[in-house]
């Protein structure tokens, strides 16, 4: 297939990009490369995403719905799979605005283009944010709306136009929520990722609020679930893409202890915006996509740490 792969050159797009050439597919990375982390860093994935084969790369700002349009309309593409957006719960708050430019009207953009360019096959990433502060197991039924960030309500009001693009154009879509994910690349934002650097260098990290926990999915989980729901012929649905385990921060601290014996930790009042739990039930995803997480917890914080060694550099 054709595919397009809006946000290609982020972490998660980066890896789905080397899954989509190993599978042999024609891969167009669209991604503006917008500077929330450092855009070094997203060259260096598009340099490694090169070493998996040839892909066509546009620096394309999808907010402008004329150059969107006139991309969608060059490249012709079978399959988009929708990454792109502005991350980031702390930064919605400060500057709500930019995240309705880049979750909501990007978003628009490309359903309307995709639909006018006769794809056939859309996959949006969503996020578990969209469940604001419930009990889980969260299933699908259960995001109402009532979220706690900007954030999360960008991304509750860019599936909301899914919905409605998908009457407009007829293209199968797949909404995926995804559970707080790590591992190897990982957004340098997110909390494995800042401890990982701190505790490399010897510095004390802080945790921000008490009996906090999290869905943590590991990467390669996180690509297989894209994958099944760009190739299982299904009916438009919404799934939750998880580990299916809520990790609590305790836990997350001793297994970093573990390996780093010196940690220093530091409590802070919790943030605004940020959720207390997560928790997936990605049964709806097992029965009709087949997926199966495989990465234990210990085992995935495990393999990060060994990558985030070799690569501190680029921490």
């Amino acid at each position: 297939m054709k595919i397009i792969v809006t946000g290609g050159a982020g972490f998660i797009g980066s890896h789905l990009s080397k899954k989509l050439l190993q599978q042999g597919h024609e891969v167009y990375i669209i991604d503006c490369l917008h500077p929330y982390y450092d855009v070094k860093r997203k060259n260096i994935h598009l340099a490694t995403i090169k070493t998996y084969g040839s892909f066509y790369f546009s620096n394309v700002n999808l907010v402008d719905p004329v150059k969107t349009a006139a991309e969608f309309a060059r490249i012709q593409p079978d399959a988009v799979i929708h990454l792109a957006a502005l991350p980031g719960v702390a930064y919605s708050i400060e500057k709500p605005l930019e995240y309705v430019d880049y979750d909501i009207k990007a978003t628009i953009n490309v359903l309307e283009s995709a639909g006018k360019t006769g794809v056939s096959k859309i996959v949006f990433a969503s996020s578990s944010s969209v469940y604001g502060n419930q009990e889980g197991p969260f299933t699908e039924k259960m995001a109402t709306g009532n979220v706690i960030s900007p954030y999360a309500a960008a991304k509750f009001s860019a599936e909301s136009f899914c919905h409605a693009y998908q009457d407009l154009y007829g293209y199968q879509i797949n909404i995926l929520r995804f559970f707080t994910v790590y591992g190897p690349w990982g957004r340098p934002d997110m909390a494995i990722g800042k401890f990982i650097k701190k505790l490399l260098n010897e510095e004390e990290i802080t945790v921000f609020g008490e009996g906090r926990s999290r869905d943590f999915t590991y990467i390669d989980d996180i690509i297989s679930g894209i994958y099944l729901a760009l190739t299982t012929k299904a009916q438009n649905e919404i799934y939750n893409i998880g580990y299916g385990k809520p990790v609590t921060m305790n836990l997350l601290l001793e297994e970093l202890s573990r390996h780093f014996p010196n940690v220093q930790i530091s409590k802070e009042p919790a943030r605004a915006g940020d959720v207390m739990k997560t928790w997936a039930d990605i049964s709806k995803a097992k029965h009709l996509l087949g997926y199966e997480p495989k990465m234990e917890f210990t085992e995935g914080l495990a393999e990060t740490i060994r990558w985030a060694k070799e690569h501190e550099a680029f921490l």
